[in-house]
């Protein structure tokens, strides 16, 4: 269960070659790897659903939500060696990066 301390950050990738089988196992395989980071509590790799309403934003290719338990965890995560790693391998698959973090209401 989610409380008012954690720390949600969801980013949104719209991949550079969106129609690239291979662009887009290797952005799977780089979220996957990131998910090693130690400050994540959970995880959830994502695709546009099958939903078509005028409010749904559908155009990205893949969805990235992360957990943490507060937000001290998530800026450590930023500075993380595993993340570094990520945007330094990963970065040339997207043309687009859109993220929202929140926090408990």
């Amino acid at each position: 269960m989610l409380t008012t301390t954690h720390f949600i950050h969801h980013v949104y990738f719209w991949l550079a070659n969106p129609g690239s089988k291979e662009d887009h196992a290797a952005l799977l395989q780089g979220l996957q790897a990131l998910s090693k980071t130690p400050s994540i509590k959970q995880f959830h790799i994502g695709v546009p659903a099958a939903t078509n309403r005028e409010v749904i934003e559908t155009s990205y290719d893949i969805s990235w939500l992360v957990v943490f338990d507060t937000p001290e965890e998530q800026d450590a995560y930023q500075v993380d060696a595993i993340h570094l790693h990520f945007v330094d391998t990963c970065k040339h698959l997207w043309k687009k990066v859109v993220v929202y973090d929140s926090v408990g209401a």
